[in-house]
């Protein structure tokens, strides 16, 4: 990867993971800065949003769009395991994917939540982050599908996330397929190391 294409995924992933967290009166005071150095277009729709639109209504809208349905969820294991046994070792492989790059993340903070995994891609390890965003594609495309389809002033963060990973192959486009006819699994076992943080937004 050339130094320009990765100081530019870096910068796009690292605006995202900004825009991706709960809405705050400080966020919407960086929408300036953050539009002067944007890589893409693809955020402005959010941008302009969070600058015309009232904080209680802005925290009520991400409520809504993040916490209350299947199919649009931050936790990118989530998609590939639902809350089943199988995804405590996809969490603890996030951990160990951080803990290579010298990094150590909260004990009450999921390791797969998108907002961690691109501001580890930002400010760790470009590739690393990039290689989890891989590993978890069909989940990541599923959100982006299921913020267009609402609508979403987030679809375009979501969009221009997507743009700096390589284009779907074919078997990807099944998965996307696949996960978007019959949603996450739905067993309810195997997460008591994480606490009840583990289906809980960030």
């Amino acid at each position: 990867m050339r130094r320009d294409d990765a100081r530019t995924k870096a910068l796009t992933h690292r605006i995202a993971a900004l825009l991706l967290e709960y809405p705050t009166a400080e966020l919407v005071s960086q929408v300036p800065d953050l539009r002067a150095i944007a890589p893409t277009r693809a955020f402005d729709p959010l941008l302009d949003h969070l600058t015309q639109t009232p904080l209680t209504a802005l925290t009520a809208e991400y409520v809504d769009t993040f916490d209350l349905r299947r199919k649009i969820c931050l936790y990118l294991t989530y998609y590939a395991y639902g809350d089943t046994r199988e995804r405590g070792m996809a969490l603890l492989a996030f951990k160990r994917t951080f803990r290579a790059a010298g990094l150590e993340i909260d004990a009450d903070e999921l390791p797969d939540h998108l907002c961690v995994v691109l501001e580890f891609s930002a400010t760790a390890d470009v590739e690393a982050g990039t290689r989890l965003l891989l590993e978890h594609r069909a989940g990541l495309e599923l959100l982006r599908l299921a913020l267009v389809d609402r609508a979403s002033p987030w679809a375009g963060v979501l969009a221009a996330v997507c743009s700096t990973l390589p284009p779907l192959k074919g078997d990807e486009r099944e998965a996307v397929a696949r996960l978007a006819a019959e949603g996450p699994p739905g067993e309810q076992v195997g997460l008591e190391p994480y606490g009840t943080m583990a289906g809980m937004p960030r």
